[in-house]
C-alpha cells in the first residue's frame, strides 16, 4: 500500500475535492513520483467529473458546493504540477 491518505489515489482525490485534506508542498513531499501520478491522474478524473455535473441553475446551494470543489481540485492540481516541475 502507498503513502496516500485515505488508503488509495482515488481516496486521496476524494477527500481533497471535499475539503478534508488541504494540499501544501509538505503532503507531496511524503509521496514517490509514480505515486504523484498516479494522484494527478485520479485529481484529473473527479475534476472532469465535477464538470460534467449539471446542476439546476435556481439551485444556489448546489452550485456553490460544485465550484468549491472545482476549484480545491484545481488548485490541488496545479500545487502539484509545480511540485513535480521542482523535482524534475
Amino acid at each position: 500500500m502507498g503513502n496516500f491518505m485515505g488508503g488509495s489515489a482515488w481516496a486521496m482525490a476524494q477527500q481533497i475535492g471535499d475539503g478534508f485534506i488541504l494540499v501544501s508542498e509538505r503532503t507531496y513531499k511524503r509521496l514517490e513520483r509514480g505515486e504523484l501520478d498516479k494522484l494527478g491522474f485520479e485529481m484529473d478524473k473527479l475534476l472532469r467529473e465535477v464538470r460534467a455535473v449539471q446542476v439546476p441553475l435556481d439551485d444556489i446551494p448546489a452550485i456553490q458546493h460544485k465550484q468549491r470543489k472545482a476549484s480545491r481540485l484545481m488548485g490541488a492540481i496545479s500545487q502539484l504540477r509545480q511540485y513535480q516541475l521542482r523535482l524534475k
